[in-house]
């Protein structure tokens, strides 16, 4: 994540004023990234089948929970250890300093707590990810377990080796502000790996093909505008400091920056979308062109103009729409696109950093693309055949066809409770 360092950015208020300032920068962007689990939700939610609402419900609440506690127990500690240039040593973290404290050392600049928050709340984003892409039809209990292993050492390695002052970066200047591959792409690998071995949804191609009716687009557009106003909070609190004067004005540009690289998006998404339907246009192509232009605006959202930073976007957006159009090619089932925006537009984004960069190179960008890629692939590969040849990853196919409300839950999203005499027939 970028800091501003130029002598400009030396704060004018004092040391104390200066913690205070960005501490709140953290707590203000953590909690706006982890409103966007419930964007994530909504989203999901949105485009799954009906049948399926409420296992996605719990799905994401309770990844964003798993998450929490993995980075707790052994997450942050390995990505920001640094006693290695791959990665730190696991184990629980503690806060450098707490209230009852007689002083609090300010040398830091922000509170200990507030940067576990901030950056716990980036994880449950991976994870949330891979949710969308396997919708449907795996298991809850596999996926859980798979959260577990992303949460607590895949995300986290690959991340020290960025923003934990890694190899990456020092070996590299291997550029990435707030995340475009180490949260989005290191997601959609994830992703991608899980779709490969689970399987498309039954009916989902072929000759005997069927409609996958989504329960509600009104709820995946309202998903789609609280992800975007997350977004603020996961560019604007990247900066990492808030204490001066250059660093407002660098949050401000960051906040114009990302939000009109989504309205490209958006924009750019329905024109294409226009054409690709012969005069009808697509919500979902829309919906996915904003959240690219998000994720591609996401690697570098400081040093673009406003208008570079919506050419970014509308390619951001080009290419998840393409790309959803090739996934469909080669019969690779996304509920809800998540491969092609979070990281095929990630990709993309990755690799403009050097066009307003002049500190980043395209050989760098490229090197850091390629190793997390390979790493997270393969990573995510092996746990999910693992999960696969052991405990299974899929659900069975009349649970597929009565849906994950009652096969995994027992009640469907609009009745918790199931009357009497009738569980039998729904398990």
């Amino acid at each position: 994540m970028g800091l501003l360092t130029s002598a400009n950015a030396a704060a004018e208020v004092s040391e104390e004023t200066a913690f205070v300032f960005n501490t709140l920068l953290f707590l203000i962007g953590g909690f706006l990234v982890m409103l966007m689990a419930a964007g994530f939700a909504m989203l999901e939610v949105g485009f799954v089948r009906t049948k399926h609402a409420a296992a996605i419900c719990l799905k994401n609440i309770a990844l964003y929970s798993i998450a929490g506690i993995m980075f707790y127990l052994v997450g942050y500690q390995l990505m920001y250890g640094g006693q290695t240039p791959f990665f730190g040593i696991p184990e629980i973290w503690a806060p450098s300093e707490v209230a009852a404290d007689d002083s609090i050392d300010l040398s830091t600049g922000y509170a200990a707590a507030s940067d576990w928050f901030f950056q716990m709340v980036f994880v449950a984003t991976a994870a949330s990810i891979v949710s969308g892409t396997i919708a449907e039809r795996v298991k809850l209990g596999s996926f859980f377990i798979f959260v577990v292993v992303l949460t607590g050492f895949i995300y986290p390695i690959q991340g020290s080796w960025e923003w934990g002052a890694g190899w990456l970066d020092s070996e590299f200047g291997f550029s990435d502000f707030a995340g475009s591959t180490l949260v989005h792409s290191t997601g959609g690998w994830a992703a991608l790996a899980g779709a490969i071995l689970i399987g498309a949804r039954s009916g989902r191609f072929g000759p005997d093909a069927v409609a996958m009716q989504p329960s509600s687009l009104p709820l995946a557009t309202l998903g789609t505008f609280v992800l975007w106003f997350g977004w603020f909070g996961f560019n604007g609190a990247s900066q990492l400091a808030m204490g001066s004067a250059a660093d407002a004005v660098a949050i401000s540009q960051i906040f114009a920056n990302t939000n009109m690289a989504a309205a490209a998006g958006v924009v750019t998404a329905y024109v294409l979308s226009l054409i690709l339907g012969r005069g009808k246009a697509n919500l979902a192509y829309c919906l996915n062109g904003a959240l690219a232009g998000l994720v591609a605006i996401t690697a570098e959202p400081l040093t673009p103009t406003v208008t570079e930073a919506m050419l970014i976007g509308a390619v951001g957006a080009v290419i998840a729409t393409f790309g959803a159009k090739f996934l469909e090619s080669v019969r690779i089932d996304d509920v809800v696109g998540a491969i092609p925006v979070h990281l095929f537009a990630g990709i993309w984004g990755t690799m403009a950093v050097p066009l307003t960069n002049g500190d980043a190179s395209f050989y760098g960008q490229a090197v850091g693309v390629g190793a997390i890629g390979a790493f997270v692939f393969i990573t995510s590969f092996v746990v999910w055949l693992g999960l696969k040849l052991t405990l299974g990853i899929r659900l069975s196919a009349d649970a597929e066809t009565v849906g994950g409300d009652l096969s995994e839950l027992g009640h469907a999203a609009g009745a918790v409770f199931v009357p009497e005499g009738k569980d039998k027939a729904l398990a």
